[in-house]
């Protein structure tokens, strides 16, 4: 089971219309929805479960700019201005801090990858320090001394994401969008090339305006409108120990293992270094977008064949308006963590840092994360259909990205000029002879 997420009550009345349907609602959802609303928008937001209750909540919390891919630091440093003041500006605590994110360096290739991210982010006007050894040690002398050095940002940040996309739903709210939970959305209907209607399990809400923000849902909600999305699921682990008192300000990852503390002083604990990928019929379907970027990051990813074919090849389909959907029979995709790859992440903490010998583990949990072929997002009109905003694909790194990249959805759904520039974010780089390139900084 998933981690408690802050209740949100829905909205009593289901709406007819809208201006704005967003489906999805977690936190890229919420967000856009927030945004609309500041700008006066009559805005819905639909979702199948509960908001946050899938990756938005299972996250690791981190909000960096440390190790983006270039392309998406235009819109974390947006994301960024706007988590300095999301307490003040929701009336609420969503456990935003700015303590710094430190990425330790391992080998002396690491460093020297670093090093070229470093001098990247500076020249953007991002304030990334390269540590030497030394100064690594002097800063967190708890870690271990096969540190090389490190990447360390000081304008980094984290967040609570039981508390974050539940303070910002909230506030929409409170300007006026209409929350609906427990509301699956079956099927967006369209007539000559552009959105008429959403329908829901609860009835239909005319509209000429959707933002799909469904996370791992995005890519079978498109496909319903005829519209490909090359997006798969990996399967991240994560650990909340109860408090233990420690000298480590930042989130630090150690490559093996990442950790920060959380505001009930506790400990999250997780790793990129391990992530396991189920093959589906889409992993096929998609395998030769993958590959360059499987190429590089397979030692940090287990391939598993299992149930998860069987269940997505027989039952995954796009819903119709006249019956239920797979979205009313999965309301949370809440998969069992992978327990040897929580023992090892545990025991790579206490090897790494002995001052964790002692922690004790209260709760661990797994989320299926939405992934792109370059691991950056679909932020995008579609084409084809007139009305439609895609919002999905943040390849983990969702979080902290999301209040810009809320705006930049509600920007494209106006008309507004656009927060940052869209052109690296749109759907339509995987349909042409573009090569899709990740970039692999940290």
């Amino acid at each position: 089971m998933g981690p408690v997420v802050d209740a949100v009550a829905s909205s009593t009345m289901f709406p007819s219309e809208a201006g704005v349907v967003v489906v999805g609602g977690g936190i890229v959802g919420v967000a856009t929805a927030l945004s609309l609303a500041r700008r006066g928008v009559n805005a819905v937001v639909l979702e199948k479960g509960i908001i946050a209750g899938e990756q938005s909540s299972r996250n690791w919390g981190w909000c960096r700019q440390t190790g983006r891919d270039l392309r998406e630091l235009p819109l974390i440093v947006e994301s960024m201005r706007m988590w300095e003041t999301m307490n003040v500006d929701t009336g609420r605590e969503t456990g935003f801090r700015r303590h710094g994110i430190l990425y330790a360096s391992k080998s002396q290739d690491k460093f020297e990858r670093h090093q070229t991210w470093a001098e990247e982010a500076r020249a953007r006007g991002i304030d990334t320090r390269l540590l030497s050894r030394d100064e690594l040690r002097r800063q967190l002398p708890v870690l271990p001394d096969s540190c090389v050095g490190g990447l360390y940002t000081a304008s980094d940040g984290r967040a609570e994401p039981q508390k974050a996309a539940s303070a910002m739903a909230q506030a929409a709210m409170d300007l006026g969008v209409n929350l609906q939970q427990q509301c699956a959305v079956r099927a967006i209907e369209t007539a000559n090339g552009a959105v008429t209607h959403v329908v829901t399990e609860q009835g239909r809400i005319r509209t000429d305006a959707v933002v799909v923000a469904g996370g791992a849902w995005s890519r079978l909600l498109l496909k319903g409108l005829d519209t490909p999305l090359p997006q798969l699921k990996v399967l991240s682990n994560v650990v909340r120990t109860r408090p233990l008192s420690l000298p480590i300000e930042p989130c630090v990852s150690l490559g093996s293992v990442a950790f920060r503390q959380r505001l009930d002083g506790g400990w999250t604990v997780a790793t990129s270094a391990a992530n396991i990928a189920d093959v589906t019929p889409d992993s096929i379907r998609f395998f030769p977008k993958f590959l360059p970027a499987y190429l590089v990051e397979r030692d940090s990813l287990k391939m598993r064949f299992g149930q998860r074919f069987i269940d997505e090849a027989l039952r995954w389909r796009p819903g119709t308006s006249d019956r239920p959907s797979i979205y009313e029979a999965i309301r949370v995709l809440d998969p069992q963590p992978h327990r040897p790859t929580i023992t090892r992440m545990l025991d790579n903490l206490k090897r790494e840092i002995p001052a964790f010998g002692k922690v004790e583990v209260s709760q661990s949990w797994a989320g299926l994360i939405d992934t792109m072929p370059d691991a950056i997002p679909v932020i995008s009109k579609v084409d084809s259909l007139r009305g439609v905003v895609v919002a999905t694909g943040f390849s983990g790194h969702g979080f902290g990205i999301a209040p810009a990249a809320g705006a930049l959805a509600a920007d494209l759904v106006c008309g507004d000029t656009p927060i940052v520039d869209p052109s690296p974010f749109r759907l339509s780089r995987f349909s042409g002879a573009e090569k899709v390139r990740a970039q692999h900084w940290l």
